[in-house]
């Protein structure tokens, strides 16, 4: 079989399985594995899928702006929950598991919402790539009966970028955007505070034309870390990146490239 040929075969095994579903509700996190979700699951369904974006501290005022223009121009409808997930001890101390305590807070509000609306069935926009490494987030989303159509029908991030590009989604080419707690070293309690610091933080910086971004809370210092190809620009501006991590609440830095996660290879049963 040819490589095009088993990307059309993914293609149609994802249109067959989301219309299976009656109706689906679809984390929604504006990023493009959770966009070709939605976009694929409004085209097999129609206005009964809906996408749930999950609303709180940990979700900067522009990832929640660009999901709204990405939901727009996929043309779903777009749900915004308030979840609640720093009232949650085991999130708060972030100790490793913080991912698996910050979906279980979404899919249970997603849950509520869904059991209020009539609908049945939730999804969540993991890939197959996911299924390398270890994510307490899918444990949750396991305890919580939430499917992952991407994964089951084999697509990895390879397949959801093409497919945001063939159907001209907004997110094709955005870079990931994990949530603000992720900058937060494990150990580091997680607090409204130092998230709405990280935000003021990225969000100044991000006006110096930086797309790659991670603003690293490590105390009174910040690690910033940027995409390898904006590291000279990046450097070029370094009073100009002090003066507004000073602004933000940081008294000092590190400038450095942004090294993507490896996976963590999960031993085979």
């Amino acid at each position: 079989m040819s490589a095009d040929a088993a990307w059309q075969g993914r293609c149609a095994a994802l249109r067959a399985r989301l219309a299976a579903f009656d109706a689906l509700a679809v984390a929604f996190s504006g990023g493009v594995d959770s966009s070709v979700l939605a976009h694929a699951a409004r085209a097999a369904l129609g206005p009964r899928a809906v996408a749930v974006v999950a609303d709180s501290a940990s979700l900067a005022r522009r990832e929640l702006d660009s999901a709204r223009t990405t939901a727009a121009a996929i043309g779903i409808e777009l749900v915004e929950l308030a979840t609640r997930e720093l009232d949650d001890e085991g999130y708060r101390a972030n100790a490793g598991q913080r991912c698996y305590h910050c979906k279980r807070a979404l899919f249970d509000a997603m849950h509520a919402w869904a059991a209020a609306r009539g609908v049945r069935d939730l999804a969540f926009g993991e890939i197959a790539d996911d299924l390398l490494d270890e994510r307490p987030g899918r444990r949750a989303a396991r305890e919580a009966r939430v499917h992952a159509p991407l994964a089951e029908c084999g697509f990895t991030k390879a397949d959801v970028r093409r497919y945001a590009r063939e159907h001209a989604l907004p997110v094709a080419e955005k870079p990931a955007a994990p949530c603000l707690a992720s900058r937060l070293p494990v150990g580091t309690r997680v607090t409204p505070e130092r998230l709405a610091r990280i935000e003021r933080a990225e969000a100044a910086l991000a006006e110096l034309g930086l797309t790659v971004l991670r603003v690293r809370d490590h105390g009174p210092r910040a690690r910033v870390e940027v995409g390898e190809h904006e590291l000279e620009h990046a450097r070029a501006h370094e009073l100009e990146v002090a003066r507004r991590l000073r602004a933000a609440g940081f008294q000092g830095f590190e400038l450095v490239a942004y090294a993507a996660p490896t996976l963590r290879l999960r031993a085979l049963p």
